[in-house]
């Protein structure tokens, strides 16, 4: 009787434990791996509207938005590359320009090539093209989806 309350685990009860837990994992891990991309994407989505919120004040102060020469960098210092603003505001329209969340910094074309002026970041591999979170993210995504909702 003594035997039957010591006895252990069978090889066969721990494989099938082990076995559960794997299918619960491959379940589990892949949605918990992802978060930080998607928070990552959902950073530089907010990073890049800011910096459009910027240009509109900028161009409401000076009737045109900087040059792609003249970059988002004219949001934080007075442009001193031509066409040079009449009525920049003093200290700026942002404190600094942030990188993307990926370390890389954003981009900025005016004209754009998908709507007034585009900013965006290259995604993960700080390249042009790709796919998921390699992909470019710009405020032509953030439009989209506003207008959508």
């Amino acid at each position: 009787m003594a035997n039957k309350k010591n006895r252990g685990f069978t090889l066969l009860e721990i494989m099938v434990v082990i076995v559960i837990i794997g299918i619960l994992a491959s379940f589990v891990v892949p949605k918990l791996v992802d978060r930080p991309n998607e928070a990552r994407v959902i950073k530089a989505k907010q990073d890049i509207l800011t910096l459009e919120n910027a240009l509109e004040l900028y161009n409401l102060d000076n009737g045109r938005y900087p040059s792609t020469q003249q970059s988002l960098e004219a949001l934080v210092r007075k442009p001193s590359l031509s066409p040079s603003p009449n009525n920049w505001k003093e200290g700026g329209y942002i404190k600094k320009l942030s990188e993307d969340p990926w370390g890389h910094p954003y981009q900025y074309l005016y004209p754009g090539k998908h709507g007034e002026f585009d900013i965006y970041s290259y995604g993960a591999d700080g390249k042009s093209g790709g796919t998921d979170i390699d992909r470019e993210i710009g405020n032509w995504d953030i439009d989209n989806a506003n207008s959508k909702s």
